[in-house]
């Protein structure tokens, strides 16, 4: 049964970057709203468009997302919160630094630092961090490593380590198709059929990371607009990082909300590999929704801006 939930969850992320190319004309930056008071800010492995008032929240989007995967999310809260919503330079934007080198750690050490001077320098309380897939690994290692930098994590349909979806537990074991993966991704070339925005099916491998029509056709021009590099090295990073054992030392509540959909995913399932991935963290809120692959926030919008929002106003 692990081996049938081993494509849709994660072997998609690489096999469906067909659509991406490292010399490919990235989108410009996205602008801040309209509606924001701030510019959009500039930082060495990402941008953040801030807008809205009262408590900070960091959104973090996963492998090839902009920040707009979080557009109907931001609908949602910024009436009532300061929303910073992250791109990780090359995720529809110029690479920058992140054409070479480790990707995941340099982020997540960056954030923290934004994260100090931007909100907690300036006598603000801690952000909660919502983020999904790669997103969700930062925010665990944020967690764990820099823990005064979030008072509270959202972890969307990410785990702690990648491996047991390849019936692997351990980095080294690993560590070979990692980099058999980041290294077919590199060589990846945009195919002719990929140049507008078509739903690539329900069985393309898009597919089974959205349910629908809508979000396959995001998430194919999103891939599109990546840059292969940058893919291929937070997919290495990714697969390579193991924070299970740190769990533990993470002092604040953590809820994680994941998909299920039983056309890919044997019932039950799903909720066992959370529940074993998780268990060195005491007590965490694990939250389903049902109908959904795993961009949930393109699939089921509704049900995931009312698991955050509750999730949110829980202490």
């Amino acid at each position: 049964m692990m081996r049938r939930i081993a494509f849709p969850i994660f072997l998609a992320l690489s096999v469906a970057l067909n659509a991406t190319n490292a010399s490919a004309t990235p989108i410009a930056l996205q602008p801040a709203s309209q509606a924001s008071e701030n510019a959009l800010i500039e930082r060495i492995r990402f941008t953040v468009d801030v807008e809205g008032e009262g408590r900070d929240i960091i959104l973090i989007p996963g492998i090839a997302s902009p920040r707009s995967v979080w557009d109907s999310t931001r609908d949602a809260l910024k009436g009532n919160y300061r929303l910073h919503l992250v791109q990780i330079r090359g995720f529809g934007d110029a690479a920058g630094m992140n054409a070479e080198g480790p990707v995941l750690a340099p982020f997540v050490a960056e954030l923290s630092q934004y994260i100090r001077t931007k909100i907690l320098d300036k006598g603000r309380p801690a952000p909660v961090i919502i983020g999904h897939s790669l997103g969700g690994l930062s925010a665990l290692m944020i967690g764990i490593d820099h823990a005064e930098s979030a008072s509270k994590l959202i972890i969307v349909d990410a785990l702690p380590f990648i491996g047991p979806i390849f019936r692997i537990n351990t980095v080294d074991a690993i560590r070979p198709q990692a980099q058999a993966i980041a290294a077919a991704t590199r060589a990846q070339t945009p195919q002719a059929d990929q140049a507008q925005d078509v739903d690539p099916g329900a069985y393309s491998q898009a597919g089974f990371l959205s349910k629908f029509a809508a979000g396959r056709t995001k998430v194919a021009r999103w891939t599109r607009q990546s840059d292969s590099r940058v893919v291929a090295q937070a997919l290495y990073d990714d697969m390579v990082t193991d924070v299970r054992p740190e769990l533990g030392k993470i002092k604040v509540a953590v809820s994680v909300i994941y998909a299920e959909d039983a056309a890919v995913m044997p019932a039950g399932t799903t909720d066992a590999l959370y529940a074993v991935e998780y268990k060195n963290f005491p007590n965490p809120k694990m939250v389903k929704i049902s109908d959904s692959r795993h961009f949930i926030m393109l699939d089921q919008p509704e049900n995931f801006h009312v698991a955050v929002l509750q999730e949110l106003q829980r202490d």
